[in-house]
């Protein structure tokens, strides 16, 4: 089997391109595969690759590539979710099909309609800039029709408070792109964007600590990766800084669904990052970012009045880089042979 290696600027980790269409679509039969890839990936020096992206060209008429995303978690080899999303994976997916042929050559103005099939979203690539092996696109997640904003707040309330071992932190838990956790950066004692960059073990700790407490609120198992949770300041006019956590250590950026949330977040009256994004003076549903890895940008697409019974259509995030890096030969499993079994059976007389 062979896999295709990319990676999107501002990742934790290179993703792992693979064919679905070589692969089991059962969670059952899927993992015993991946876990095996993932010992060919450890062997030969790349057990750094968390992320798998499972991907085929798509039978629907509406979209270009299907899309699934893998987590895999650093407790074993054979230990996965398969729940979530990941926009850098995506971006990967598109340099890696697009290397293969799968989609006609990227161009300044095209547009790859990718279908998550493991989450029901709908995201759209579109080329900003082509080159040879790698480009640069403004990723557009869209909504469902009647996505309310309020209805985004996974617990109903723009701020919950959660009890955690140090006391009550105040936290908005959002769900858009990926389940997050938005707590105040100043309320963690953190009032400069470099203390908020350069925070270390005790910070990271004091997170987790709050993620879990959200989990548990959410009735989430505390030892998967969902909620995500991220540290948003407002330190500077016209801009938010932001500190995440990826799986298992500090995000070197935000995962582009953590923009896509937190951008969507902004603009839902009375949460922490509304009301961050009103004290940096930035007009509803636009967010300027600042992250260890560098800046962004995302824009938030909504129809309303600002109550709360807003719709969201679409968030865009721009400047987002891609390149493809490497072909990986996995070896382990070069006679494995998939074939589907069919859905029907024959008629027999």
């Amino acid at each position: 089997m062979i896999g295709y290696i990319a990676r999107a600027m501002g990742a934790p980790t290179p993703t792992l391109v693979l064919d679905q269409r070589q692969l089991p679509k059962d969670d059952a039969r899927l993992r015993p595969v991946l876990s095996t890839i993932r010992e060919w990936l450890e062997e030969n020096g790349r057990g750094d690759i968390l992320k798998f992206a499972l991907v085929e060209p798509s039978g629907h008429p509406m979209f270009d590539l299907d899309y699934r995303f893998v987590q895999g978690l650093p407790t074993g080899v054979d230990r996965f979710d398969f729940h979530g999303n990941c926009g850098h994976s995506i971006l990967a997916a598109v340099v890696a099909a697009d290397g293969q042929a799968w989609l006609p050559r990227l161009a300044p103005g095209g547009r790859v309609r990718v279908r998550v099939v493991n989450t029901g979203d709908q995201v759209v690539c579109e080329v900003d800039e082509a080159r040879r092996r790698s480009g640069s696109f403004t990723v557009h997640f869209l909504q469902d029709a009647a996505a309310r904003l309020d209805d985004l707040l996974l617990t109903g309330s723009p701020v919950d408070q959660l009890l955690t071992s140090t006391g009550v932190q105040a936290a908005s838990l959002v769900s858009i792109g990926n389940p997050y956790v938005f707590v105040d950066a100043s309320a963690l004692g953190l009032h400069s964007a470099r203390e908020l960059f350069e925070a270390g073990e005790e910070t990271f700790s004091l997170m987790l600590d709050i993620r879990a407490a959200a989990a548990e609120l959410l009735q989430w198992p505390t030892d998967g990766i969902f909620p995500k949770i991220a540290a948003v300041g407002c330190y500077a006019p016209g801009r938010l800084a932001v500190r995440a956590i990826s799986v298992p250590k500090w995000h070197p950026s935000i995962a582009l669904t953590g923009t896509t949330c937190l951008a969507g977040a902004a603009s839902i009256p009375g949460t922490v990052p509304e009301r961050l994004a009103r004290q940096a003076g930035l007009p509803r549903g636009v967010i300027e970012i600042d992250t260890p890895g560098g800046s962004t940008a995302a824009t938030a697409s909504v129809a309303g009045r600002g109550d709360g019974v807003d719709l969201l259509h679409w968030v865009s995030v721009s400047r987002k880089l891609a390149q493809l890096d490497e072909p990986a030969c996995i070896a382990s499993l070069k006679n494995y042979d998939y074939k589907e079994e069919p859905a029907w059976q024959p008629l027999t007389v």
